[in-house]
């Protein structure tokens, strides 16, 4: 099972500009019923945070703080996840990842201290 995040090289966004992210998934179809893939980032030297995610059915959810600005979509035969991030802001930079995550359970649970 492989996960991949494929983005553009270093990029330079201004303040209010929008970019799209995409992930590219092997051994395990986005329309399984038991998986959603979620988004993930991490700014530098501060805990992970859940963005969203988007499941079998094509249901998202997203992150209270984000959603009004990031939006996930797909496209099952290719295999690709997509996030859309408009208005982007200096707080959102960050190392972006996409994760698979179980359609059963809540939101990702991320421990940055077991």
């Amino acid at each position: 099972e492989h996960v991949e995040l494929t983005q553009p090289g270093s990029m330079v966004i201004n303040p209010g500009q929008s970019m799209s992210l995409t992930c590219k998934v092997s051994g395990y179809s986005l329309t399984d019923s038991s998986y959603c893939t979620a988004w993930i980032r991490q700014p530098a030297g501060k805990a992970l945070e859940w963005i969203g995610r988007i499941c079998s059915g094509g249901g998202t959810d997203y992150s209270d703080k984000l959603k009004s600005r990031f939006t996930s979509s797909r496209s099952d035969s290719s295999s690709q996840l997509y996030l859309q991030m408009n208005c982007l802001k200096s707080e959102d930079t960050a190392v972006y990842y996409c994760a698979r995550d179980s359609h059963y359970r809540g939101k990702l649970l991320l421990c940055t201290e077991c």
